[in-house]
């Protein structure tokens, strides 16, 4: 694990390195000019792991998450100039005051340093976080998954050829093509000394085993639990809209809602119209006695562990609550702290929902599939984090410093 350490070593090195906005941004924009340039070249290569994917007889939708076509590129260049337009997030002032004692007090913001990120399937998340990594100045080290090597490869490529061409250090941005499993377990467990915070992006059984295994601090969630509470003052077509969306819109996403709650004086008016909306699309169903009693479709019955289920697939489960109070319990109760929402029209019962419910994301009348630092305007996200300490949500540009004191006085002591 020699080559690991050395490669430790580099990045921060690299950090050392102060570049201002206009670096930053040049880099960032060449970037975005190779990545044109050698569309053909990442498609091809997108090809060998596609090609690979399905002779391991990797599932579908894990093809599909791998594959880079012209529009997902074109995704990727968007992401990129989305944020090259953000405000550098580091060497501001965020707050400065004098004190009685002569102190004159400064919060700047800095960088975190060297971080480490592992990451399964997604080529773009190459792009994506080295982009975010660097121009908050970080220095980054990628660890990407065995199955999206070749796109990896490419695309980190082209980025050190950014800065190569631009005379800063590339070993700010540093790809691990070894596809030895003990790897991550060294990063983990071995790389204090380098690496400053892991943050995982990939499925429960990644961000589990890095959860219990590293000693370094980590920025990520286990699981996406997330809720639509259907309210009594609710306006039925708002909600079968939203309930559909954030439940079948893309039910592979940690943003997913995997349990509708509805208010018992609601059901009569709304349960249908919404469980059939969702059943005739293909969600399979599954609920608690009230709601069976009720409805007049294919449902099957719940246990206790479908409260607590993600499900990353067209399967839901359903539950009738007495009001918004024992929907938050159920929420804070079985939910992972990701995101939750209330659908209804009363300000009142909306306000005690999102004050209440212990949620990293809470929302009013909204799809719960807008939990994504892209839609949050952060320009891409390195991943969402359901920690009580900061950072919270979606973790972008902005979320990727830290901050230091500067103390000035003209020659004080203290007493």
């Amino acid at each position: 694990m020699k080559k690991l350490i050395k490669i430790g070593k580099k990045a921060k090195k690299a950090f050392t390195s102060q570049l201002n906005s206009k670096k930053k941004n040049k880099v960032l924009k060449d970037y975005c000019d190779l990545i044109i340039k050698n569309k053909k070249l990442i498609i091809n290569q997108n090809k060998k792991d596609i090609s690979n994917a399905k002779r391991k007889r990797l599932k579908a939708n894990l093809i599909n998450r791998l594959c880079l076509d012209e529009k997902k590129i074109l995704n990727i260049i968007n992401s990129i100039k989305s944020i090259i337009k953000l405000k550098d997030p580091t060497n501001n002032v965020l707050e400065k005051w004098k004190r009685p004692n002569g102190l004159n007090i400064s919060k700047i913001s800095i960088p975190i340093g060297v971080i480490g990120i592992i990451y399964e399937s997604r080529p773009n998340v190459t792009s994506d976080v080295a982009s975010l990594c660097f121009k908050s100045g970080n220095a980054v080290i990628l660890k990407g998954g065995k199955e999206a090597l070749n796109s990896n490869k490419i695309l980190s490529k082209l980025f050190r050829n950014s800065l190569k061409k631009n005379n800063i250090d590339e070993n700010f941005v540093q790809f691990i093509d070894n596809k030895n499993r003990n790897v991550v377990d060294f990063l983990l467990t071995k790389m204090n000394k380098y690496i400053d915070v892991i943050i995982p992006r990939g499925g429960k059984k990644l961000v589990k085993k890095i959860q219990i295994l590293s000693n370094l601090p980590t920025i990520g969630h286990l699981e996406g639990v997330c809720h639509t509470f259907v309210d009594k003052d609710a306006n039925p077509k708002i909600a079968n809209k939203i309930v559909f969306n954030a439940k079948l819109r893309n039910t592979a996403i940690c943003g997913a809602t995997e349990t509708v709650l509805f208010h018992d004086k609601i059901i009569k008016k709304s349960c249908n119209l919404i469980l059939k909306n969702l059943e005739k699309n293909g969600c399979k169903i599954v609920a608690d006695k009230k709601i069976r009693d009720f409805y007049k479709g294919k449902i099957s019955k719940a246990t206790n562990k479908d409260w607590a289920k993600e499900y990353l697939s067209p399967k839901v489960s359903v539950k009738s609550v007495k009001n918004v109070d024992e929907a938050i319990e159920h929420i804070n109760q079985y939910g992972t702290m990701h995101t939750d929402s209330i659908i209804t029209q009363n300000k009142k019962t909306a306000k005690k929902f999102l004050d209440k419910v212990k949620s990293s994301i809470a929302m009013h009348n909204t799809s719960t599939q807008f939990a994504d630092g892209g839609e949050f305007g952060f320009g891409g996200e390195v991943g969402i984090s359901t920690s009580k300490l900061p950072p919270r949500g979606p973790v972008g540009l902005n979320q990727l410093v830290s901050y230091k004191y500067q103390i000035k006085s003209n020659g004080k002591i203290r007493k």
